[in-house]
């Protein structure tokens, strides 16, 4: 009879059974929690649930790096892509910073066909925009991996900036020589 109370309250109480040394659940078990341990590099080709691992601080730090991407054909269209993805809403499509979303901001985003961008800015400083923005534009570190970065710095340098100097200053001065004379006839 004693043994038939005994099973009866064990079964009964099943807070008392569950204390056992063999149950075990997994939050008590023997593992390494988060943010325990010494952190480690992670492996390659994997993306940190805190973005992109990158080894500069910010913007002004990616102004001396050279692009390590060629632009072949391939790295432009692939730029392209990500540039009429990412940038081409505030930038315009044709990269004058007149898109349809850019109009609603108080200062306009940058005109990437302007002198400026073409030759003062390296195509260093334009990755380190994408990449930690700057005081209007959102930075796109966590949405494009560094080599898709550098594809965007082709289209721009190769494409959008090509596009508005399709003639040089004399080739230019003969075009509109030649257009005065035609328009006086």
């Amino acid at each position: 009879m004693r043994k038939f109370l005994l099973i009866l309250c064990m079964l009964s109480v099943p807070a008392t059974a569950m204390a056992w040394p063999w149950s075990r659940d997994l939050m008590n078990q023997p593992s390494i929690k988060p943010q325990e341990g010494v952190l480690l590099n992670p492996p390659a080709h994997t993306v940190p649930v805190g973005g992109l691992w990158t080894k500069m601080a910010d913007r002004d730090a990616t102004e001396e790096l050279k692009n390590p991407i060629k632009a072949t054909k391939a790295s432009i269209l692939k730029g392209q892509a990500l540039f009429n993805i990412f940038c081409a809403a505030c930038h315009g499509t044709t990269g004058n910073g007149k898109g349809p979303v850019g109009k609603i901001f108080e200062a306009e985003p940058a005109d990437l066909t302007s002198d400026y961008v073409k030759n003062d800015l390296t195509d260093g400083w334009i990755w380190g925009t994408i990449t930690f923005g700057s005081y209007i534009m959102p930075k796109y570190g966590y949405d494009m991996n560094p080599e898709e970065r550098w594809h965007v710095v082709n289209y721009v340098r190769e494409v959008i900036q090509k596009r508005m100097t399709v003639t040089s200053k004399e080739e230019r001065k003969s075009q509109l020589m030649g257009e005065t004379s035609k328009g006086g006839n």
